[in-house]
């Protein structure tokens, strides 16, 4: 392998690329969610179809932004389902629609350039205003055929930069999907809809009025195998295994921050939390809203059972054991086991209920059964007081329920916590300026304990008694570097600068298209070496292609814009005398889409998929998984998060940390921590929300993933949170990752969040415990030295936050690289 350039000069598919494009495709199966099934799915084969929506020649892979994946191509649901041998009776209809797609997609490439020639960073201009997918002409009779079903896929596209809009065309229909839909209906063709979105959009008018809309499958945005995984499960070839990872409510005004989202309250400057505890499910559950698909929900092609087995007390909590029995006579299916927790309805405000523990069973034949064993760990069992600035368990009766969604739960167990009991206490405080009023008690939610304690007692539900123990204290190890000097320490507090280079996309110098190195300023005294920075988390975003001059071996460089989509928007130019190295990493499915499967193994199995191509491209750290909470549907980057829950999160995390770190060489970099959870003004706005809230939603995945899976680095968000930047925030960085978390590794900043005049102080972000600021900047640099000169950031701090990147280069070094 040529050691001086990333990637290699063949232009023919790798066995890594075909082996990764294989689990891609399984992968993306695994995660499809079937929402309704009217006797229709699986489809057979040989069977004519007519299939019709934007999405169906053009399917949308993942987002935009830095977690998109320049990968080497992508199937489309219409060339999935033509291979697979289905016959599409609307060929001239999607005829149409590809040359009606390739015109708007050059108008939009020079609407981009337009507005780049008005910006600083052409980034912007990008993100501010993001492709639309155009309407397709109107269905004909002829177009139909004489099809036995019809597949309509509706999609939509979001990213980094910009939140979704509550209007036709995003969250709501577009006024032509709806005539397309209905007009399919009126044809009394039974209808499949596929939903090729990363997060919901509204259903409940449209599923009412279509009596012929026969399945719904969302295939979320399922990477560059989604055609032929979808035809996978549409023909039976796969079952599907997704559940929902966040809940579809039946209207956009039943979300608890409908009204105050982002730009809706014409206010991007502030964003108050004012919902509190109550994110998705735990909102729907506490006050009686009925969602239109609840959390955790997914059909299969299969039934199936689960059997209450008992409940063993272990030193940290407790195991439930279940069987699991496919009661269905025809086909194969997995099937999810939720574990969901009712604590006390007594004393402050509670959710109804939360998910502490799930599993997954193997694919089971009819009549087949399987027995799983599910920990769950007392720290999921308790609560935050910002009172006793602790993580206690109250005293009373907590109900332990399993079903296979949130709102399919029975009860199995009772137990009963004699002594309120401090677990942990805070070592941290991140309270918000002014006291918010958040919900109180849900009323609906207190009448129901009260039932289910009635029934409880009715049916003899074994009641035990829990005792529990107060955590062991996590020692934080501080290592500050002895060597060299605290001045030529600084180098490494921020990105390298010696290119020039500072936006997104081409901060990275030695691998074309990374997101940025560490500084190469002490790399031939000291030997300390450069590490290399790829975005995530859908895969390793690279350039698809650069080229290298023979002569003088350097790399020809391109713009940002040129690092995007592709090189769609700005082509690259080519050269004589010079050579074309590619680099084809894989687009799997987004995160939303991964986390869907409920698969820790599976996840396990992406992460070491991601580690094989970093090793392959020289990158040491990827820059992900994303965990920010899917606090409201709008959020323009929720495809590349989890969930709206942060246990679901926190497990999904720990297993793609697991996975990129059992390789040598390749660490992780969860983000973003913290309250990233709108993109309007993200490098601005101030997050307000209490610490209760804070640290039960928002910070507990970043906790799960931290202690379960010792990821190597952590980035801080761009917003403020209680009137702070995260990457200047000690409370943050330092007393709780650190010294309650026990987290050893490095923190870094989002990029350029020091550029904007009211954005993150450089020297700041040092005393913070933010360790690297990113991608890098000359101002940055004066900044740090200018506040060591004037004694405002210690020696000893800069020590510190040199001695933990030194620790994460030996360590990444240490393990070697293999090369595929």
């Amino acid at each position: 392998m040529n050691h001086n350039h990333s990637g290699t000069l063949k232009t023919k598919r790798s066995r890594r690329e075909l082996k990764h494009a294989g689990f891609a495709r399984r992968a993306a199966a695994e995660g499809m969610v079937l929402l309704k099934n009217d006797r229709l799915l699986p489809l057979e084969l040989p069977m004519s179809i007519a299939l019709f929506g934007g999405g169906a020649v053009r399917t949308v892979k993942g987002g935009i932004g830095s977690g998109d994946v320049n990968n080497r191509e992508s199937i489309s649901i219409y060339r999935g389902l033509k291979t697979a041998g289905a016959v599409i009776t609307s060929e001239d209809w999607l005829t149409d629609y590809e040359n009606r797609y390739e015109a708007a997609r050059t108008g939009w490439k020079e609407k981009v350039l337009e507005a780049a020639r008005h910006v600083e960073n052409p980034f912007d201009a990008y993100s501010a205003n993001p492709f639309s997918m155009p309407e397709g002409r109107k269905i004909m009779p002829e177009d139909l055929g004489n099809a036995s079903a019809a597949v309509y896929v509706i999609s939509r596209i979001a990213g980094e930069g910009k939140d979704r809009r509550k209007i036709e065309g995003d969250y709501y229909l577009s006024k032509k999907e709806w005539e397309d839909i209905l007009d399919l209906d009126r044809a009394g063709i039974p209808i499949v809809l596929l939903l090729n979105v990363g997060a919901p959009i509204e259903l409940t008018d449209v599923l009412q009025r279509a009596g012929n809309i026969k399945a719904v499958l969302n295939i979320s945005l399922p990477g560059q195998e989604g055609g032929h995984a979808a035809a996978d499960v549409l023909f039976g070839r796969a079952a599907p295994g997704g559940r929902l990872t966040a809940t579809w409510a039946r209207h956009y005004e039943d979300y608890p921050s409908a009204d105050s989202f982002g730009y809706l309250n014409g206010n991007l400057e502030t964003e108050e939390y004012r919902e509190g505890i109550y994110v998705g499910y735990r909102y729907f559950d506490s006050f009686g809203i009925q969602p239109l698909f609840p959390f955790g929900y997914g059909l299969s092609y299969t039934d199936f059972s689960i059997e209450y087995e008992g409940l063993q007390r272990t030193e940290r909590g407790m195991d439930i054991t279940v069987t699991v029995k496919n009661t269905g006579k025809m086909y194969s299916g997995r099937e999810v086991v939720q574990v969901y927790v009712t604590p006390p309805q007594t004393g402050c405000a509670k959710e109804y209920q939360r998910l502490v523990g799930f599993a997954k069973t193997n694919t089971l034949k009819p009549q087949e059964k399987q027995t799983l064993m599910i920990s769950v760990d007392q720290s999921d069992l308790a609560g935050y007081s910002e009172q006793l600035r602790a993580w206690f368990m109250e005293a009373g009766t907590y109900g332990i329920w399993i079903g296979n969604h949130s709102a399919s739960l029975q009860l199995a167990e009772l137990f009963t916590v004699h002594k309120q009991t401090i677990l942990e206490h805070a070592k941290g405080s991140c309270q918000p300026n002014a006291v918010m009023e958040e919900p109180g008690i849900a009323e609906f939610a207190k009448n129901k304990a009260g039932e289910w304690l009635l029934t409880a007692e009715e049916q003899k539900i074994p009641v035990s008694s829990f005792i529990p123990r107060e955590e062991r204290e996590r020692i934080y190890q501080i290592s500050p570097a002895e060597e060299p000097s605290a001045a030529e320490l600084i180098p490494l507090l921020y990105g390298n600068i010696t290119q020039g280079a500072g936006t997104l996309g081409s901060a990275g110098i030695r691998v074309p298209g990374s997101a940025g190195e560490t500084t190469e300023a002490l790399e031939e005294k000291y030997g300390i070496r450069t590490l290399i920075m790829a975005d995530g988390p859908a895969g390793l975003r690279l350039r698809q292609s650069y080229e290298v001059d023979r002569k003088t071996n350097s790399v020809y460089g391109v713009g940002v814009l040129g690092a995007l989509e592709n090189g769609f928007l700005e082509e690259a130019e080519h050269h004589e005398n010079a050579d074309t190295y590619y680099q084809y990493c894989t687009a799997f499915p987004v995160g939303t889409a991964l986390a869907q499967s409920w698969d820790t193994d599976l996840m396990r199995e992406f992460g070491e998929a991601v580690a094989a191509e970093m090793q392959e491209f020289h990158v040491d750290l990827w820059l992900a998984p994303g965990m920010n909470i899917h606090r409201n549907p709008l959020c323009g980057r929720n495809f590349e998060y989890y969930s709206e829950d942060p246990f679901l999160s926190g497990m999904m995390a720990a297993s793609v940390t697991t996975g990129v770190q059992s390789h040598r060489g390749c660490g992780v970099t969860i983000k973003h921590f913290s309250c990233n959870n709108q993109e309007d003004n993200r490098m601005g706005v101030n997050i307000c929300v209490s610490e209760r809230a804070l640290r039960e939603i928002y910070l507990r995945g970043f906790e799960i993933a931290v202690k379960r899976s010792k990821p190597i680095a952590m980035m801080s968000s761009y917003n403020l949170v209680n009137g702070v930047h995260a990457a200047n925030s000690k409370a943050l960085c330092t007393a709780i990752a650190r010294e309650e978390w026990g987290f050893e590794g490095v923190i870094m900043s989002d990029w350029n969040t020091t550029v904007p005049e009211n954005g993150s102080v450089p020297w700041q972000c040092i005393a913070a415990g933010n360790d690297i600021i990113m991608p890098g900047n000359h101002k940055d640099a004066e900044n740090i030295c200018e506040a060591y000169e004037q004694g405002k950031l210690s020696e000893e701090t800069i020590r510190c936050s040199a001695g933990r990147i030194l620790k994460m280069i030996q360590r990444l070094s240490d393990q070697g690289k293999e090369c595929s």
